[in-house]
């Protein structure tokens, strides 16, 4: 049944690759600036949508972190979870999952052959039809509750037509801003359009900028609203390769140190968010809050979940690290996590986008390290001796590779045992040598 069923799987996919506009690969003419889409597909479905309940997810930086934490955590609690989250590394399937189990392949191809004179009709995006499967699959399944993460934006995201028991923003940073604006209190807007009427929001991080952009909204909308920061301090005691220890205080009152299978001092404010989901959503009287399921689904947050592509060690004797980290926010948290490394010598194989705004990146890499710069296999992936030009005018040094499993290659030939690779720059890049 299985051997019958790949062909046809991958007939599937690239029937979608094909015929859906997919902003992960083309960017902009994949972009949607309305819900006419999504709504016309989910009411074709009977809107699924509304027949499970969910937590909405949005933010520039730490979002698909926070979205597999909360998902864990109410595993761990008993509860059928579904986490939709993208963009997806090797398999389209990472993208729907249940209690950390893919939709089964029979799923996709079935959806997608039944939906095929809606796709040609309404000509919906990759991701539109992405999230109509994903509802259709949470509802016919019933799952108890789904994390719902955002694509890009908020306002406009195709996961927008949910009506969620708790919605969550991350934080804010410069990212995509040719779609979502040039400030920080633009970008805030856009995200901020997730906030519901009467519904409980959840914001990570305050910040002068957009902390009035958030109260505004919530205001307007009647929504009750929080900033995780103005409760929870946490930081990083320490960070093995597979766990890291946090030091939590809520409330001015020091708690009992977490846990968490997940690597890096910057995933400490991602941790701050999830507890004050947690204590929000425990508030609405969706769950009662057990401080033993919380800590376990964080302990056993990758087997629960699937998680990946976030500071992943992919080898030792040179220690090999993959991050996704793809922005100035994020970036900025890899290189502080780096500056904690014990290595002899830094090689990073790196790649990025052609509608993101490098410059504004490059200065955060290490002038010291060794540089291996390789293009993506999408049609976005920047030209690697392009990036290797401008990176040169930063004194970012190296060579351009015809692909990333070159570079990847190439930086472990170079390197000694006792040495650190690091992968980053792009989802892309990081997706190939997984």
């Amino acid at each position: 049944m299985l051997q019958g069923l790949k062909p046809a799987y991958q007939d599937t996919l690239q029937y979608i690759f094909e015929h859906l506009p997919m902003f992960q690969r083309i960017g902009a003419a994949a972009y949607r600036k309305d819900l006419t889409n999504i709504t016309a597909l989910t009411e074709l479905l009977g809107n699924p949508q509304q027949r499970f309940p969910s937590i909405h997810v949005a933010g520039t930086n730490g979002k698909g972190s926070v979205s597999f934490m909360l998902a864990a955590i109410l595993q761990a609690h008993g509860l059928k979870t579904g986490l939709y989250v993208s963009p997806h590394y090797k398999d389209f399937r990472e993208r729907i999952r249940i209690n950390g189990a893919y939709i089964p392949r029979r799923r996709v191809v079935d959806f997608v052959n039944r939906m095929k004179p809606a796709i040609e009709n309404i000509k919906p995006s990759f991701f539109e039809i992405s999230a109509a499967m994903a509802f259709e699959y949470f509802a016919d399944e019933k799952v108890d509750v789904a994390v719902i993460e955002t694509g890009m934006g908020g306002r406009l995201d195709s996961t927008n037509i949910i009506q969620p028991l708790l919605s969550v923003i991350t934080n804010i940073s410069y990212d995509h801003m040719q779609w979502l604006g040039d400030t920080l209190e633009a970008i805030a807007g856009e995200k901020a359009g997730i906030i519901k009427a009467n519904i409980p929001v959840v914001i990570g991080e305050s910040h002068p900028e957009t902390q009035p952009v958030f109260i505004a909204h919530a205001t307007r909308k009647n929504a009750p609203i929080v900033f995780a920061d103005a409760f929870y301090r946490v930081s990083a005691d320490y960070a093995g390769l597979t766990h890291t220890r946090f030091s939590v205080i809520k409330d001015n009152k020091a708690l009992p140190v977490y846990e968490v299978n997940i690597h890096g001092d910057y995933q400490a404010a991602n941790l701050a968010t999830v507890l004050q989901a947690v204590d929000t959503l425990s508030e609405t009287g969706f769950f009662d809050r057990k401080d033993a399921s919380v800590r376990e689904g964080l302990y056993r947050l990758k087997p629960l979940t699937g998680f990946m592509g976030r500071w992943q060690v992919l080898g030792r004797a040179p220690l090999i690290i993959a991050d996704s980290a793809h922005n100035e926010a994020g970036l900025k948290w890899v290189f502080s996590q780096l500056a904690g490394s014990v290595y002899r010598q830094l090689h990073i194989v790196t790649g990025f986008v052609n509608d993101k705004d490098i410059e504004r990146v490059l200065p955060l890499f290490p002038p010291k390290a060794v540089y291996y710069f390789a293009k993506a296999n999408i049609p976005r992936g920047l030209e690697a001796e392009s990036l290797r030009q401008l990176a040169a005018t930063y004194q970012l040094n190296g060579k351009a590779y015809v692909s990333v499993k070159n570079a990847l290659r190439a930086a472990k030939r170079h390197a000694s045992p006792d040495d650190l690779i690091l992968i980053t720059g792009s989802v892309f890049v990081v997706a190939e040598t997984l």
